[in-house]
């Protein structure tokens, strides 16, 4: 069906296919968003943004190239570090509800709320592709190929970006331990 409302868009302008294609997509890519920002409001605008900028290239996709869900992505991915670059508000990405289990022996020692506090702070303040790579293994539970492919890289390159943070902070909480 998705293949159907692209090329609807694409060739006939399809306001349906595109309004069809959108809601398929919006929770996930709100969620996205939502997890990078913290705040519902931004998150709205920057789901806004992405669904506006996913349509303005919509002409140019290529379904030989990537998927449609890695194309989407990718544009998500570039939207919030844009707009954290250009908007001075945003100091760091605020990661909210940090309760999903992590992979890790070491976290299960996570047991009080300042400890938990004092990681998700750390975390929002590391480089943003690492907090997008560590945002879909630890809360969407996607494997490293998945993550790969939504962010179009190669899996060895997201696989070296989480473990060093990972490793980054073993060493900042190793007191915790």
């Amino acid at each position: 069906m998705e293949k159907k409302w692209i090329k609807d868009i694409q060739k006939k302008g399809s306001k349906q296919a595109a309004d069809k294609l959108i809601r398929a997509y919006y929770d996930e890519i709100y969620r996205f968003a939502y997890k990078h920002t913290g705040k519902k409001q931004d998150a709205m605008d920057i789901t806004q943004s992405i669904f506006m900028a996913m349509l303005r290239a919509l002409p140019s996709y290529q379904q030989e190239k990537a998927s449609f869900r890695t194309w989407l992505y990718s544009i998500a991915k570039n939207k919030v570090i844009d707009i954290y670059r250009r908007e001075s508000r945003f100091t760091h990405i605020s990661i909210e509800n940090l309760d999903v289990p992590f992979e890790d022996d070491w976290t299960e020692h996570i047991q009080d709320k300042e400890m938990l506090e004092q990681i998700k702070d750390w975390i929002s303040r590391q480089d943003i592709q690492e907090q997008t790579v560590f945002h879909f293994r630890i809360y969407e539970d996607k494997s490293f190929p998945q993550i790969a492919q939504i962010l179009d890289e190669q899996e060895s390159a997201i696989k070296s970006r989480y473990y060093r943070l990972l490793n980054r902070l073993r060493k900042e909480f190793k007191h915790y331990e």
